[in-house]
């Protein structure tokens, strides 16, 4: 018996010491995060090829599409940054019509009093709703959930009440770009001599270049930011704000940053917009409606919390405004049905829906951890 118990024993001692030799010990281990790489090159050369079709569509394209092309591509910019808010940062604002009215008004005083080249004054106007966006984040950024949400309608309702004031820029009934200015745009002279058109049709092509450039952009620095180390603390945030500031984010810093962002681009596009209407009012320039619901409908039914998603919904909802805007308040009660049943059987929108069921990932931004030895990192020379 004892004989039997000494040789079980040694054999357990010896599995024993097998399995640690086995197992890496823990100060081996090395651990990191990685973003997975999607398709990569394939993918990056295709993109590519899209956008030197876009740039080289007025070639070929009836000035119709090219109107509504600038709608989708800034729409679609305006999307992505309330995707940015509240899909990455958790800041559902319904204000952001505040900045598309901010820029957009700017850009009609550079213009009108200053006499600058609407281009340039695109730019400004995103800087001076940065500028704005700094105060109104420390007033919204003291409330939280829906109180935050209802904040910064209410400040977007006070940014249009003051603008209304200025009896210069039409005052409540608002005010038009004189033709010197639309037609001054730099690069319609040049325009008009290689397509052969008049002065309207490359206005429009102007017009499409620059909103083309502002989508491309827009896309482009999201995903820059959603893959550096700010877009890992926007995911903690999102996740939960105590654990956030548990590992060493400046939950306030990181979501002030993403407002400003926000807001300089959004009125860069508003600007842009109303450049293209000619025309202004405190009622169009600061509406919910346009420039918030119809954003958030985008960004719902597309996929938040994805840079896919709002590309798909805003393809459906230039879809059901053309071909169902004529039947009035049956269009409402369609987008509503519509936003409906996408957030009961496809909660993730309707790109979420895809990428579950066949794993596809066009922008890849989530992290996976990885976990390494002393003696693997040697040998791929990490």
């Amino acid at each position: 018996m004892d004989l039997f118990r000494q040789v079980a024993t040694s054999q357990q001692n010896k599995d024993d010491k097998a399995r640690r030799s086995a197992e890496p010990e823990p100060t081996t281990r090395r651990y990191a995060s990685e973003v997975g790489a999607g398709y990569g090159r394939p993918l990056a050369l295709l993109a590519i090829a899209l956008v030197a079709i876009l740039i080289a569509a007025p070639t070929f394209a009836s000035r119709n599409m090219i109107q509504d092309l600038i709608f989708i591509f800034y729409m679609l910019a305006l999307a992505q940054y309330w995707n940015l808010l509240a899909g990455y940062a958790g800041l559902v604002s319904v204000g952001q019509q505040a900045f598309v009215g901010l820029g957009a008004y700017l850009l009609f005083a550079l213009t009108i009093f200053g006499e600058l080249d609407p281009i340039l004054a695109i730019i400004l106007a995103g800087a001076f709703a940065g500028l704005c966006a700094v105060p109104t984040a420390f007033v919204v950024f003291r409330l939280r959930g829906a109180y935050f949400a209802i904040g910064t309608w209410v400040m977007a309702e006070v940014y249009r009440l003051v603008l209304a004031q200025f009896k210069s820029l039409g005052g409540g009934t608002g005010t038009s770009l004189p033709p010197a200015v639309t037609n001054g745009v730099f690069g319609i002279e040049w325009v008009k001599t290689i397509f052969d058109v008049r002065t309207p049709a490359a206005r429009d092509i102007v017009t499409y270049w620059i909103a083309l450039t502002l989508m491309v952009g827009t896309v482009l620095a999201v995903y820059w930011i959603l893959r550096s180390r700010r877009g890992l603390a926007l995911a903690a945030i999102r996740d939960s704000e105590v654990a956030a500031e548990a590992v060493g984010v400046d939950n306030f810093r990181t979501k002030f940053w993403v407002y400003v962002f926000a807001a300089i681009g959004t009125g860069m596009v508003g600007a842009l917009i109303y450049l293209q209407k000619a025309r202004i009012s405190p009622d169009a320039a600061f509406s919910v409606m346009d420039w918030t619901a119809y954003v958030i409908f985008i960004v719902v039914i597309g996929g938040i919390g994805t840079i896919e998603g709002p590309i798909i919904g805003v393809i459906v909802f230039y879809l059901m405004q053309t071909y169902l805007s004529s039947y009035g308040t049956w269009y409402l009660i369609l987008l509503g049905a519509l936003a409906i049943v996408v957030m009961l059987f496809a909660p993730k929108g309707i790109w979420g829906y895809i990428s579950e069921r066949w794993g596809l990932v066009l922008f890849p931004v989530r992290r996976n951890l990885k976990v390494t030895t002393l003696e693997e990192g040697r040998k791929t020379g990490a």
